[in-house]
């Protein structure tokens, strides 16, 4: 599939509208399809049997724009191609996840060492009987 078989409208979008108004063409109308679009608001979706097809082929990326154009991208717009991290912003990057790496750590450690302070704790709990008294 190459980028002009792609279509710039979001399929998160079109998933999004398929499911709360799929059976008014919602859909349809996003990607320009205006005039089934209007077929689908006075069928009710075909009822109901349209939309649900329609909304099958959104979540597996066959849908389709005006121009004929999968809708297969999450976001909208063409995606940028993937860009080389330079290295330098590597070396920021492997600085801030040994950082978070550390505090994580420091957390465990203040987890484990409230578990055992509360188990302490509970161990020495003592619970007075009842009262029989009146």
């Amino acid at each position: 599939m190459t980028d002009s078989d792609v279509s710039p409208k979001s399929r998160g979008v079109a998933l999004a509208l398929a499911t709360l108004t799929g059976t008014f063409g919602g859909h349809r109308f996003y990607v320009g399809k205006i005039g089934t679009g209007i077929c689908q608001l006075l069928t009710i979706g075909g009822l109901g049997i349209w939309s649900l097809y329609d909304w099958i082929l959104v979540v597996s990326g066959s849908f389709r724009d005006v121009d004929g154009k999968r809708i297969v991208n999450w976001a909208e717009g063409p995606i940028e191609p993937q860009t080389q991290l330079s290295g330098e912003r590597m070396e920021l990057l492997l600085d801030e996840l040994d950082s978070l790496r550390s505090e994580v750590e420091d957390l465990s450690e203040r987890v484990d060492f409230t578990e055992r302070v509360l188990s302490q704790v509970r161990d020495r709990a003592v619970i007075p009987p009842a009262s029989t008294s009146r």
